[in-house]
């Protein structure tokens, strides 16, 4: 199969390797969207590896045995590998799993981690049936894309009476605009690239704020009648942001870290009385039918989001792109 992988500094190649094995509950999924992460830092810094990638949407081509999936189902790629058997994974909560497994001691394989990748391979219990309506590329953004501020969303009980103050507009920040606009909420952004910032207004964003602004404090407090956002998501993993989302949400708001940006200010948070929630991936047992339903009522946002869709062998394109910031989310198709 085909598979991505960095050779120096801003360099990489298209490599053949082995099709994965699998075993037990594990399955094999032809990969046919994998959108683009935080892989680009590794391109760029020149980290050497053939295992890239961590998001997909794809079709079950191989089962080790009966289960949860047939061949032929169309399904979205869950993040890592949980045990499956301690309290996190049982009330799907994997991404925090206590004791995650090595898929390839588990099947004996040397392939199959990757989703930069033309096959992938997954426990049946972290993929997620994909709805007929919805296409692989808006499925796959189940995954990064709208997944962790999603579930900042769902924390929080976002709703049409907020405002909701997002750091960053990245691709998991402009994923936190659709969430929140698909609830009816109002949307306040900082962001420091113009580009991404008309995306964010144009995907519903009311006011783009530069985070560089000396002011962007006042401004906000002017936006919302002097006391702060309702709710807030730090999307952009500065240093600085979390502490200044604390600044910039009212008293008894709250505040969700999608980012691994730098520290809070605990006592601004306890002299506001705030909540805060630290958010990584959504929980599929719990909340596929709502994820699904933002997805439907969505689809026009995740076309401006997906703003780039790329074959597998172009994606030295796809990361130079990913460098200059002019880009929301980029898709590659592994088998184009």
């Amino acid at each position: 199969m085909n598979v991505v992988a960095i050779t120096g500094k801003r360099t990489c190649e298209i490599v053949q390797r082995p099709d994965p094995c699998i075993r037990g509950e594990f399955v094999k999924v032809a990969i046919r969207s994998a959108p683009m992460c935080t892989e680009v830092y590794g391109y760029r810094d020149g980290a050497v590896s053939d295992c890239l990638g961590h998001e997909a949407a794809g079709e079950v081509v191989e089962v080790a045995r009966p289960g949860r999936v047939a061949v032929g189902d169309r399904v979205v790629v869950m993040p890592n590998h949980g045990c499956g058997q301690c309290s996190q994974c049982l009330s799907g909560e994997h991404i925090h799993c206590e004791h995650p497994v090595d898929p390839y001691q588990v099947c004996g394989s040397q392939t199959g981690r990757a989703t930069y990748a033309q096959i992938c391979i997954k426990q049946d219990w972290l993929l997620v049936p994909i709805p007929e309506d919805i296409s692989y590329d808006h499925a796959s953004m189940a995954c990064c894309g709208l997944g962790p501020t999603f579930n900042a969303m769902q924390q929080m009980a976002v709703n049409a009476l907020d405002t909701v103050l997002v750091s960053g507009l990245g691709a998991v920040g402009l994923g936190a605009v659709v969430n929140a606009r698909c609830r009816g909420a109002r949307v306040i952004a900082l962001e420091g690239n113009e580009y991404r910032s008309a995306l964010g207004r144009a995907m519903g964003a009311e006011a783009v704020i530069d985070p560089r602004d000396e002011h962007r404090l006042e401004r906000i407090l002017e936006l919302t009648g002097g006391r702060g956002a309702d709710k807030s998501v730090e999307a952009s993993s500065a240093e600085t942001a979390p502490a200044f989302l604390i600044q910039a949400t009212r008293r008894k708001g709250q505040v969700a870290s999608v980012g691994w940006g730098g520290p809070m200010l605990a006592r601004e948070i306890v002299g506001k009385g705030l909540t805060v929630h630290g958010v990584w991936h959504w929980n599929h047992y719990r909340d596929t039918d709502a994820m699904f339903t933002t997805i439907r009522r969505s689809r026009d946002l995740l076309d401006k989001m997906i703003t780039h869709v790329f074959p597998l062998r172009e994606v030295a394109r796809a990361w130079e792109l990913q460098l200059t910031g002019r880009c929301g989310k980029i898709v590659l198709h592994p088998w184009d």
